[in-house]
């Protein structure tokens, strides 16, 4: 298969689950990982045809560092169009089809059916098994196990997107706002901006979930990391007055107009224009952005340099912590169970400890996988995210990673609700758990 050019391909993360229809999954024994077996002449790896990074960035690695793992086993990549992902995923594991390596399911659900019938390798017992635990950043790893709700790994994060505020260091400074650590300061900050003709918030309200991601951050530093968790189980419910007070709480900046003039038609291109082109002081993004920000035709406010990162600020009195970076790991990558052995293993091990080094530095995507020997021209954006990753303990999942795909799409139609001030944070947590409900 030929190598398309390699570069950052994601701009916006996979937000909504695909609707599919549930197969019998070909159980295969236990989900831990299974001992050394014999080899199998190839190693398979399926991906997205829209994805050209992973791909990419294996077969610089089958040339390089992994050379010998090629040698013994070769790399052989296969594709399959994005909006047929999930669908072929679940026919390969009805037929125990799965590749050696192959990008996990873009629902959360499907990979807990994997992971159930014990079609995909338990990476942390692999990983450790290999001796390469450690190369898994500790914020990128507790992503993962969030995602699933195993409390194992079980997918590697080939990149790796935190999430906070982006702000204008020029308009900040320009009208005496310091950065926010909490959410009072943040308000208060919008204010001052609003006063003085800056608009505070950059926002893809016809999106909607840039405006849903503030609902879910200010719940996890309001009640906890596990807030989501629990609704989810069926221990709470959106509609709970604790819950209520995040989107209020959002709906309260709508209201403001903190969003500027007609956010509900404003959609993610449109909102990444608004914050380069400074009529906007702060923008709520991941670190996919960082392509944006890099690129001199988009950044019309001085470059990366003049570009500033926030942790979602604290709650006062909140039971979360600012520690605790809101994250998603993209597409992950996952490993069928069925023909592990030392072939697999010793790919599994090279991936672990060279992808985090040559994605940077090939491609500028940043990964949940260590980086050794960081590339001394990464833009200062990329730095910072690169430090608060290494930095950050634990991470917290999006508001609609563990709904259903029907809670998802209201959640998301309705966020821009909130943006423009025409629903409530009542209205809006009555819209979804109701959707929720239906499953």
């Amino acid at each position: 298969m030929s190598t398309a050019s390699r570069r950052a391909r994601r701009l916006v993360p996979a937000l909504a689950a695909l609707g599919v229809g549930a197969l019998a999954l070909a159980a295969c024994g236990p989900a831990g990982s299974p001992s050394s077996g014999e080899s199998t002449g190839e190693f398979t790896y399926l991906g997205q045809t829209e994805n050209t990074t992973i791909v990419g960035t294996l077969e610089t690695l089958s040339k390089d560092q992994c050379a010998a793992e090629e040698e013994a086993a070769p790399l052989k990549a296969d594709d399959i169009a994005g909006t047929q992902w999930d669908q072929q995923l679940q026919l390969l594991a009805s037929q125990d089809g799965l590749s050696s390596m192959s990008m996990a399911a873009g629902t959360p659900s499907l990979m807990s059916q994997f992971i159930d019938a014990g079609q995909v390798l338990n990476l942390s017992e692999t990983l450790d098994e290999l001796g390469v635990a450690d190369r898994i950043q500790p914020a990128a790893e507790s992503t993962i196990k969030a995602l699933y709700g195993d409390g194992s790994l079980y997918a590697l994060p080939t990149e790796f997107n935190i999430e906070g505020f982006w702000y204008n260091k020029e308009l900040l400074s320009d009208n005496g706002v310091e950065v926010p650590e909490t959410w009072d300061d943040l308000v208060s900050a919008a204010e001052t901006l609003d006063a003085a003709g800056v608009q505070p918030f950059s926002a893809a309200g016809k999106d909607g979930w840039p405006v849903t991601r503030l609902v879910g951050d200010y719940i996890f530093r309001d009640l906890g990391a596990d807030a989501l968790q629990k609704v989810a189980d069926g221990e709470a419910k959106l509609t709970d007055p604790e819950y209520v007070a995040a989107a209020d709480a959002v709906a309260e900046l709508g209201k403001a107009g903190y969003f500027g003039d007609a956010v509900g038609s404003v959609d993610y291109n449109a909102a990444m224009n608004t914050f380069l082109t400074g009529k906007a002081a702060f923008f709520y993004m991941g670190s996919w952005a960082l392509a944006n920000f890099a690129d001199e035709a988009q950044n019309q406010i001085g470059g990366p340099d003049n570009i500033g990162f926030a942790r979602f600020p604290a709650v006062d009195g909140g039971a979360g912590s600012i520690d605790e970076i809101p994250a998603n790991v993209g597409i992950p990558v996952m490993f069928a169970q069925k023909n592990y052995g030392d072939d697999t293993g010793a790919w599994i091990k090279c991936i672990a400890e060279n992808y985090g080094d040559t994605v940077l530095a090939d491609s500028g995507v940043v990964s949940g996988f260590v980086v050794d020997n960081p590339p001394a021209d990464l833009p200062s954006t990329t730095q910072a995210v690169q430090a608060e990753i290494e930095a950050a303990p634990s991470s917290v999942l999006w508001f609609e990673a563990l709904f259903s795909s029907e809670g998802t799409s209201v959640s998301q139609t309705n966020g821009g609700g909130l943006a423009t001030g025409s629903v409530s944070g009542q209205q809006f947590m009555e819209l979804v758990q109701a959707a929720n409900d239906k499953g």
